[in-house]
This record gives C-alpha cells, sequence and structure tokens, in this order.
C-alpha cells in the first residue's frame, strides 16, 4: 500500500501494516552487503555490531530526507523546524533561553545562533533580553511562528508515522524501548576501544 508522508494513517491503515520480521532483500541493504565483505575479508573481526549501528546510521540519511522533503513544503529544513516545534511544545508564552533550546534539541549544532538570526529575520522568532539575568536572551515564537509550528508539526508526525508503517503497535514500542535504552547506556560514552 502506497501512502503520501503527508496524508495520516488512520488506525484501519497501521493496523494493516504488514508486520513481517524478515529483513530486506540484500540488494537493498548496504550494511547486509558491507557485512558479508568485512566477514570474507575480516573474519577475525566481529562486526557482529554494524547490524544495528550501521543500519541506524544509514536511517538517519533516510529519515532526514524524507523530513526534510516534508518540510520543504513550509519553506524549512529540520535544524530550523526543530527550534519551532521546541519553542511550540513548551507552551505558551513558548519562550526558552539559547542555552535551554540547545538542552532539548534532539541534534547538537554550533550554529544555533545562525538558526535563530535566520528565523528572526523570517518573522518567526525574536529574541528579548532575559528580565531575570540582564545578561541573557530568552528566544519567543511569534505568532507567525506559532501557525508556522502548528502546520509543520502536523506534516512532520505524519511523515514519522509513514516511517515506521511497516511495524505493527508492539513493534514500535519494542524498538523504541530498545532505542531508548541504547541512547541512556551511551549517552556520556566518548568511544569505546
Amino acid at each position: 500500500m502506497q501512502t503520501n508522508p503527508a496524508t495520516p494513517l488512520d488506525d484501519d491503515e497501521t493496523a494493516a501494516a504488514p508486520t513481517h520480521t524478515a529483513t530486506a532483500p540484500e540488494h537493498f541493504d548496504t550494511v547486509a552487503r558491507g557485512m558479508a565483505r568485512w566477514a570474507r575479508e575480516r573474519p577475525d573481526i566481529d562486526a557482529s555490531g554494524k547490524a544495528v549501528v550501521g543500519r541506524v546510521l544509514r536511517l538517519q540519511g533516510v529519515i532526514l530526507k524524507a523530513v526534510n522533503a516534508t518540510l520543504a513544503a513550509h519553506g524549512l529544513k529540520y535544524p530550523a523546524y526543530a527550534i519551532l516545534a521546541t519553542l511550540r511544545v513548551e507552551g505558551a508564552p513558548y519562550r526558552l533561553s539559547p542555552s535551554q533550546l540547545q538542552q532539548t534539541m534532539l541534534f547538537s549544532s554550533g550554529g544555533i545562533s545562525n538558526l535563530l538570526l535566520r528565523l528572526e529575520k523570517d518573522g518567526l522568532v525574536r529574541r528579548t533580553s532575559d528580565r531575570s539575568d540582564r545578561r541573557g536572551v530568552i528566544v519567543e515564537l511569534t505568532d507567525k511562528g506559532v501557525a508556522l509550528a502548528d502546520v509543520a508539526m502536523t506534516d512532520h508526525a505524519n511523515t514519522e508515522r509513514h516511517l515506521i508503517r511497516m511495524f505493527s503497535q508492539d513493534e514500535r514500542a519494542q524498538m523504541a524501548d530498545m532505542l531508548a535504552r541504547m541512547l541512556v547506556v551511551n549517552a556520556d560514552a566518548p568511544g569505546y576501544v
């Protein structure tokens, strides 16, 4: 069943989504091909971590491509959208300090100042002095920013559901739990050698 990412899935479509657990055909799975080459050339190395980590890395590109295609209709790319959505879900009056904003983002960005400048120029956010800290700044959504965030958030959520349409509700919950556990355990790990 072909579904438009911007079209919401109703409960019947979600329930009817395929729930098979078979892996994708090898010609679609770059990671499986890479792992086969590793096994052939370096059988002494246990490369089993690539089955998960390699696919997560590959999925990052797939997900961002789909999300950015959806957000393009609103004149946004994911980093700018993430700022608007983060402020929107903070609740009225939709404001945070830049450091609070950075801490709640799902991506790390050294260029958050440049993003804020662009969003401010577009009339989507405004920066004001922090009343509790004269040296501080507060970023808040404008009415135009709230309106754009509301529409874009709906389309973004539809795209996310479209990306996981092949999983049952139970599989989604299990995957979410496993990914959350992986994030928590590795949150502060600089690397393992």
